[in-house]
């Protein structure tokens, strides 16, 4: 595993990567909400990038892992700009998002910022828009009076925060009403047993992107994390035969 790495932001603050050049196009791996680059999938990642002599990156959005700040001052739209900053500084000529999660949202504006560098993404129960159909009338509307929510966190002892700043950010980003101008191959990945995010969010998500290379893969016994061996198997298996770009 590369050691990690730090890129200082205009505003100060350090950004968290691990970085192995090679061959393209850059696999960079985009991490689920309050995740970070230590996780199963990301690790599996770079092991197999570095196995195979693929370039890839893995990093640490603001307020996560080892990056400077504080989660409650996160957003979509400061850590699409941070993983932007991360790809133009490294060198990185073309590039396969792979999104977990919110990454999955995430990887969408990316790939709008990076035009014709993007040449394939691969989604894990990809979550665009949950800050719509994840959240009821009245957490919404505690959202809107800036207050924060706390939700149970089936993954740890403590409750999970969504916090006003991050969900009134991510209205102005939602994808899943209108055509997204993407037009390169795209996996997408998602466990029929999926507690946190409809599988058939992914269903959406193929609706709405523009590209007409669009597969989508449904585990029938998988959970919103596909971090089983044959989760991560299957996961792999997806990026040693992308295709080509057309472009």
């Amino acid at each position: 595993m590369p050691d990690i790495q730090f890129h200082t932001l205009p505003s100060g603050q350090k950004i968290a990567y691990r970085f192995h050049d090679g061959l393209g196009p850059t696999l960079v791996f985009l991490p689920g909400y309050m995740s970070d680059m230590d996780g199963g999938k990301a690790t599996a990642t770079m092991d197999w990038a570095q196995a195979h002599g693929r370039s890839c990156l893995l990093l640490d959005y603001s307020g996560c892992g080892s990056s400077d700040g504080d989660f409650a001052d996160g957003s979509l739209s400061q850590w699409r700009d941070e993983v932007a900053a991360l790809i133009d500084i490294l060198p990185i000529d073309q590039v396969t998002l792979i999104g977990s999660s919110m990454g999955g949202w995430l990887m969408l504006l990316v790939g709008e910022y990076l035009g014709s560098k993007l040449k394939s993404m691969v989604g894990v129960a990809a979550a665009p828009d949950f800050s719509s159909w994840g959240f009821d009338e009245g957490q919404k509307a505690k959202l809107t009076a800036g207050e924060t929510v706390f939700e149970d966190n089936p993954y740890g002892p403590e409750p999970t925060p969504t916090h006003a700043l991050f969900w009134q950010d991510a209205e102005t980003l939602k994808r899943l009403n209108r055509s997204i101008p993407i037009d390169c191959p795209v996996r997408l990945l998602h466990g029929q047993q999926d507690n946190d995010v409809p599988w058939d969010i992914s269903m959406q998500l193929s609706e709405a992107l523009r590209s007409a290379a669009v597969q989508v893969h449904l585990v029938k016994d998988g959970d919103h994390r596909l971090s089983r061996d044959q989760d991560i198997a299957l996961l792999l298996s997806v990026l040693e035969n992308l295709p080509a770009d057309p472009d």
